[in-house]
């Protein structure tokens, strides 16, 4: 039996804040290769013996000063086309936090710059900055799973059809 294949493993995370001009993404400008310079989602490698959320919390706070507890994070989805990573086919595991006001943030660790982007400009190609790597389709994913969460209220439906099952 062949030796079965091994895949890196990275987290990314999407935090989002109100702001002005609309909902906005935290982003990091990477400073080193691949995608030097290029802005991309916090994120990295996962550290052998270490779960995904912590690894997702502790990179956010080494690359934006940030400091969320794994409870804080939603993982939503994983991404792994071949391709997405120059270093070789690494598979994320994607994480959302929704945040009620903008925190103080401070680049570190392989983060050059960390700002928070209004997400319209991410999104039409014309904005400021492209995001690196597939981060705009996990961008578009992210937006997907939060637009359907129905976070603005609740379904009364739900409440009919247990009456309806009672009778």
């Amino acid at each position: 039996m062949p030796e079965p294949h091994r895949f890196a493993v990275t987290v990314d995370l999407l935090v989002f804040v109100p702001s002005e001009h609309g909902p906005a993404l935290l982003c990091v400008q990477r400073a080193y290769d691949p995608y030097a310079g290029c802005w991309a989602l916090p994120g990295g490698f996962v550290d052998e013996g270490e779960g995904l959320a912590e690894a997702a919390a502790r990179e956010l706070y080494e690359e934006t000063g940030l400091q969320l507890g794994a409870e804080e994070l939603v993982q939503f989805a994983a991404f792994g086309d071949p391709g997405r990573d120059p270093r070789g086919q690494t598979i994320t595991i994607a994480f959302i936090a929704l945040l009620s006001e903008q925190p103080l943030i401070k680049a570190g660790d392989d983060a050059a710059k960390a700002c928070f982007w209004p997400i319209a400009s991410l999104l039409t190609g014309h904005g400021p900055i492209t995001l690196a790597f597939d981060h705009e389709d996990i961008l578009r994913a992210a937006i997907d799973r939060v637009n359907s969460l129905n976070l603005e209220g609740g379904d009364d439906d739900d409440d009919e059809d247990d009456e309806d099952d009672e009778a």
